[in-house]
C-alpha cells in the first residue's frame, strides 16, 4: 500500500505541490566557515568568531537551532533560549574552533535528531540547556590545556548536567500544507525546583540587502489578525508573504538583521536596531535596543514559563501562508500533529523489514532522521567571494592568489546533504556519495539530485574534477561517485520498483569527464600506478600525503590505484546497464575493461624493474616510495592494502549473451593477452551461475589479505574492521629522514598527530563508510566463489565461514555499536553514564564520524549521520536476511510436517 509519505513524494516530483519548499535547512554553524572568511590569510576561524556571530551579519546563510527555512534560504525560523543565568542568548550552538581543541573543532552542545520524514512533513528535534550558565570559557580553557594524547573536555564534564538541572526542549514541525507549517515546542524541566526559562521562537530574514544595494528589502511587523494570537507578518519580494502566528505571549520584540558594527568594528552603526538587539534587551535589559514601532527584519515572540520540578509547558506557533486562519492553533492543531506522526510510523514501517528489533528500528529511524535534519541551504557563490561585494570592502589582494581562486565558475545555492551541520557545514564530495545510500531508501530523487548536481557544469571544474570541500575545493577525494550512483539505481528499484535510466546516463556521461581528469593528473608517469594524495584517509601514512615528501620522490599508492580500479569497474557495470538499451554503451563498456586490466597488472606486477604494490612476503598490499631509481616498500598495515578488495565486478551470463560485441572483445583479452590475464582475478574460469569476475585481487591473494583482516589482533575489532593493524601497536612503523624520525602508531581513538588539524584518525579507529565498502565487495566475491570458499572468522577461531557470512558477520559488529547488548549499554557511550544509565538520555543516539577501535566509543564530529548513516542499510539487511532466514525455516518446517 502506497503511504500518504509517498503520495506527497510523488507530488513533489511531479511539480503538483511543492512539499520540500520548507525543510530544516538552516546549518547549526555559519560563523567560522570559509564563506563568511574575508582575511588576508584564510584563517577562517579566526576572522568570524561564535563571540562575533549574534552581532555580526551573515554573508552567504543563517544558522539556527532546530531551525527550518525556504529552500532558497529567504526566510528563516529557529528557537532562541535564555536561562537567566548566561552572559548571552542561546540562539546558537556553541563549540570549539580547531584551533581551540585538543582534537580539532568539536561543538559542545547536547542535541538530537529524532524523527524526520523526506518531505518533512512531521520533524522532530530535542536539545537540552544547561540551568545554570553555559560554561563557554571553561570549555575553551580545559581543552587548550590538556594535550593531544588527553581525551577532550565535554559539556557533560562540567557538572552543569549533575542532579538533572536542565530543560528538554522538543521542537516538532507538522506540515498541514505545503505552505502551511504547525510548530510545537515542550519543555521538560528535569530538575529538582521550579526554574524559569524565557524561550524565544524567531523569525528573520537572511540579509540578501545589505552586499549590493539591492532596495528589495523584505520587513517583518506585528499585526492583529485574531483575538487568540499574537501574529507576525513577513513580507518578502520574491517568497511573498507568510504569516507567524504566536500562541499568546506577552510581547513580540523587533530588530535588524544587521551588523553591530559599533561593537565588532568600533565605528557608528547604519541602523538604530541591530542583529543583537534582542539579545541585548533580554540578558542586559537594554530597552531601546529594539524597535517599539515592532517592524524589522528579526523578531522574537518572547515566552517567560516558569516551569515545576519534572512539569512540562508547551507553545504552538504556526507559520502559514494563509493570513485569515480563524482558530491557527485551535484544536484542529493537534488533529493534524497526530495525523501526521501517524503518517511517519507508516512510512517507516514500509521501509523496515517486521523481523528488526524495537532498539534497532529505534536507531534506523534516528539515523534516517538524521540524515534528512542535515539538509543545508548551500550558499555559495566563489567568483563574487573572490572579488567582493560593492558595498563592502574590497577583499585583500592575496584572496586572489589564495583559497579556491581556481574554482571561479563554482556557483552553489542548492540544499545539500552535509557530513554534520555543526562540525562540516559544507559538503564533501565522498562524503556525500555515501550519504546517499541511506536517502535512496527513503527519498530516491534527493539522493540523485546530490549526484547529479556535482556533475553540472556550474559545480564540476572544467577540467573535469569534482569539488572536494569549501577548505580546498581542489584537495583529492576518493573516487566513490560511480559506485553511488550505481547504488542508487539498484536501490530505487529494488524497494520501488522503477529505473531511472535517464538519470544514470546523464551522470555517467559527466563521470566520464571526471575519469579522465583523473588519468591525466594522478598517473604520473603514465603506467596506471596513481598518487592521489591523502585521498580522504588524513593521516593513515607515514608522510602527509598532500604535502611535498620530505624525502622527495613520489608515492605510488595503494590505495590511489585501487580506487582507479574500482572506478574502471563501476563504470563497467554502468556502460553494460546501459548497453542493454543502446548498443552505444557496448564500446564504451569495452574501454573500460581494457583499462581495468592495465591497472590490475600494474598492482599486481612481481619481477619487473618497478616495485610491486603487493608484497609477496608479507601477502598484503604497501605504498612504494620512489626516490630516483630506489623504491621503499612502506610496510604500514593499514586500510591501504585492503582498499584494493574493493575493485571488483561480477559479471552475469544473461549480460554477455545479450551483449555480443562486449563479450567477443572480453574473449579475445582471453586469447591474445595472457601478459594482462595473469594479474588479473580469473575472467576466463565461470563462477557459481556461470558468472565472470573481474578483480584486481586474485583468490590466493583474497585468502592472505583476509586472514589478517579477520584476525582480532590485526584489523577484526568486536566493532568492525579498524583502519590500521593493532599489530602497530607493538610494532610501530618508522621511517628516519636526515635525523627526522616518520612514525605510524596503533591509536584506536583520537589522533594524536597534527596532519590535517588533528581533527580525524586513520590509525586504529573504525570508519563505516570503507567498512561498508569491504561488506559489499566480500558479497561480491562470494556470489562468485560460493558457499564452498571458507576462512576462519575469526583467524586462528577453528569457525569456518563462507564470504557472506563474514560480510554479515562484520555488519553485525559494525550495527552493535549502537545497540544496547546484555547489560544495558551501547558500546557508542563508552564511559559515559549519563548515556548509559539515565532514562532521559539512553536511547538518544548520536552518529559519530568514527569509533574506538577497541570499544566502539564514538569519536569526532558527534552528528555525522552523513556517513554513519550507512548503518540504517546495515540494519535494513540485517532484517531483511532475518527474514528470509525464517522464511526459510518456516518453508523447511512444513516441507517436514508433511512427509512425517
Amino acid at each position: 500500500m502506497t503511504t500518504q509519505e509517498e503520495i506527497r513524494l510523488a507530488q513533489a516530483l511531479d511539480r503538483i505541490v511543492h512539499w520540500q519548499r520548507w525543510g530544516p535547512y538552516l546549518s547549526d554553524r555559519q560563523w567560522g566557515t570559509v564563506r563568511e572568511d574575508y582575511s588576508h590569510d584564510g584563517t577562517a576561524w579566526d576572522y568570524f568568531t561564535h563571540e562575533q556571530a549574534r552581532s555580526r551579519a551573515y554573508r552567504w546563510g543563517e544558522d539556527g537551532i532546530a531551525g527550518i527555512s525556504d529552500n532558497h534560504q529567504r526566510l528563516c525560523f529557529a528557537i532562541a533560549l535564555w536561562n537567566g543565568e548566561d552572559s548571552i542568548l542561546k540562539e546558537r550552538l556553541f563549540g570549539l574552533t580547531g584551533n581551540e581543541g585538543n582534537h580539532g573543532e568539536d561543538v559542545k552542545e547536547y542535541y538530537f535528531y529524532l524523527d524526520n520524514t523526506p518531505t518533512h512533513s512531521y520533524m522532530k528535534m530535542l536539545y537540552k540547556y544547561p540551568q545554570t550558565a553555559f560554561p563557554y570559557s571553561q570549555l575553551v580553557a580545559e581543552n587548550q590545556r590538556r594535550n593531544r594524547r588527553e581525551l577532550e573536555f565535554e559539556l557533560l564534564d562540567t557538572g552543569v548536567f549533575d542532579d538533572n538541572r536542565y530543560f528538554d526542549v522538543f521542537i516538532e514541525y507538522a506540515k498541514h500544507s505545503a505552505e502551511d507549517i504547525l510548530i510545537q515546542i515542550k519543555v521538560v524541566n528535569r530538575g529538582l525546583e521550579a526554574k524559569t526559562l524565557h524561550l524565544l521562537p524567531t523569525l528573520w530574514f537572511r540579509n540578501t540587502w545589505s552586499w549590493n544595494g539591492d532596495n528589495s528589502k523584505p520587513i517583518l511587523k506585528e499585526v492583529k489578525l485574531t483575538d487568540s494570537c499574537n501574529t507576525i507578518e513577513a513580507s518578502h519580494p520574491t517568497l511573498g508573504t507568510r504569516w507567524l502566528y504566536c500562541q499568546e505571549t506577552t510581547e513580540i520584540l523587533f530588530t535588524e538583521n544587521e551588523t553591530n558594527n559599533q561593537k565588532i568594528f568600533g565605528y557608528a552603526n547604519g541602523y538604530a536596531y541591530v542583529k543583537d538587539g534582542i539579545n541585548d534587551y533580554i540578558v542586559e535589559g537594554l530597552k531601546e535596543a529594539v524597535n517599539p514601532d515592532k517592524i524589522g527584519t528579526k523578531g522574537s515572540a518572547n515566552y517567560i514559563l516558569k516551569i515545576g520540578a519534572g512539569e512540562t509547558k508547551t507553545i504552538k506557533l504556526r507559520l502559514s501562508d494563509t493570513q485569515n486562519l480563524v482558530e491557527p492553533l485551535g484544536k484542529d492543531f493537534d488533529v493534524i500533529f497526530d495525523k501526521r506522526q501517524r503518517e511517519a510510523d507508516e512510512f517507516y514501517q514500509r521501509i523496515a523489514p517486521q523481523s528488526l528489533s524495537d532498539d534497532m528500528r529505534n536507531v534506523q529511524r534516528q539515523a534516517f532522521a538524521g540524515m534528512l535534519w542535515s539538509k543545508q541551504f548551500y550558499h555559495y557563490i566563489v567568483e563574487d567571494w573572490l572579488k567582493g561585494d560593492r558595498n563592502a570592502p574590497p577583499p585583500p589582494p592575496e584572496r586572489q592568489n589564495g583559497r579556491n581562486q581556481e574554482w571561479f565558475h563554482l556557483y552553489n545555492e542548492d540544499i545539500l546533504s552535509m557530513p554534520d551541520k555543526w562540525e562540516y557545514p559544507w559538503y564533501a564530495a565522498w562524503d556525500l556519495a555515501f550519504h546517499t545510500i541511506p536517502l535512496a531508501m527513503i527519498d530516491p530523487e534527493f539522493a540523485k539530485y546530490q549526484l547529479d548536481v556535482l556533475t553540472r557544469e556550474w559545480y564540476m571544474h572544467p577540467n573535469g574534477q569534482i569539488p572536494a570541500y569549501e577548505w580546498k575545493f581542489s584537495d583529492v577525494n576518493p573516487p566513490v561517485h560511480a559506485w553511488a550512483t550505481l547504488r542508487i539505481y539498484q536501490i530505487e528499484q529494488k524497494i520501488y520498483g522503477r529505473t531511472d535510466r535517464q538519470f544514470l546516463e546523464r551522470v555517467f556521461q559527466k563521470l566520464m569527464l571526471n575519469f579522465t581528469w583523473w588519468v591525466n593528473r594522478k598517473d604520473a608517469k603514465g603506467n596506471n600506478v596513481f598518487q592521489g594524495g591523502f585521498l580522504g584517509l588524513d593521516n593513515i601514512g607515514v608522510f602527509d600525503r598532500s604535502a611535498e615528501l620530505p624525502t622527495g620522490g613520489h608515492i605510488d599508492q595503494s590505495d590511489g590505484t585501487s580506487w582507479m580500479g574500482m572506478y574502471c569497474l563501476n563504470m563497467l557495470a554502468i556502460a553494460l546497464e546501459l548497453a542493454k538499451t543502446n548498443p552505444v554503451y557496448e564500446d564504451i563498456a569495452t574501454k573500460f575493461f581494457e583499462h581495468f586490466l592495465y591497472i590490475a597488472d600494474a598492482m599486481n606486477k612481481i619481477g619487473e624493474i618497478e616495485a610491486s604494490l603487493w608484497d609477496e612476503s608479507d601477502g598484503f598490499y604497501y605504498d612504494v616510495l620512489h626516490l630516483n631509481e630506489k623504491q621503499i616498500t612502506l610496510k604500514v598495515r593499514s586500510m591501504v592494502g585492503l582498499i584494493p578488495l574493493f575493485a571488483i565486478e561480477t559479471i552475469e551470463p544473461e549480460t554477455l549473451k545479450i551483449l555480443p560485441g562486449f563479450k567477443k572483445r572480453l574473449e579475445w583479452f582471453i586469447r591474445n593477452r595472457p601478459d594482462l590475464r595473469q594479474n588479473v582475478a580469473c575472467m576466463e574460469t565461470k563462477g557459481i551461475g556461470a558468472r565472470r569476475l573481474l578483480a584486481i585481487v586474485s583468490r590466493d591473494k583474497l585468502r592472505s589479505i583476509l586472514q589478517k583482516m579477520l584476525d582480532e589482533s590485526e584489523f577484526f575489532s568486536p566493532y568492525g574492521i579498524r583502519a590500521l593493524s593493532r599489530f602497530h601497536a607493538q610494532h610501530p612503523y618508522i621511517f628516519d629522514v636526515k635525523g627526522c624520525q616518520f612514525r605510524v602508531d596503533y591509536e584506536p581513538a583520537e589522533s594524536s598527530s597534527s596532519l590535517f588539524g588533528g581533527n580525524s584518525n586513520w590509525r586504529g579507529p573504525i570508519w563505516f563508510p570503507v567498512n561498508f565498502l569491504l561488506i559489499e565487495s566480500l558479497q561480491k566475491f562470494h556470489s562468485y566463489l560460493g558457499d564452498d570458499f571458507k576462512l576462519e572468522c575469526p583467524t586462528g577461531s577453528g569457525k569456518m565461514m563462507t564470504l557472506g557470512e563474514i560480510a554479515s558477520e562484520i555488519s553485525q559488529r559494525l550495527t552493535r555499536i549502537f545497540l544496547k547488548d546484555s547489560s544495558g549499554k551501547r558500546p557508542v557511550y563508552g564511559a559515559t553514564q549519563k548515556f548509559q544509565n539515565d532514562p532521559h538520555w539512553q536511547d538518544l543516539i548520536l552518529f559519530y564520524e568514527y569509533f574506538h577501535g577497541d570499544n566502539g566509543a564514538g569519536i569526532g564530529a558527534s552528528h555525522q549521520t552523513g556517513w554513519t548513516g550507512l548503518v540504517a542499510k546495515l540494519i535494513q539487511e540485517c532484517g531483511e536476511y532475518k527474514t528470509q532466514y525464517y522464511e526459510q525455516k518456516n518453508d523447511e518446517d512444513k516441507k517436514a510436517i508433511a512427509l512425517a
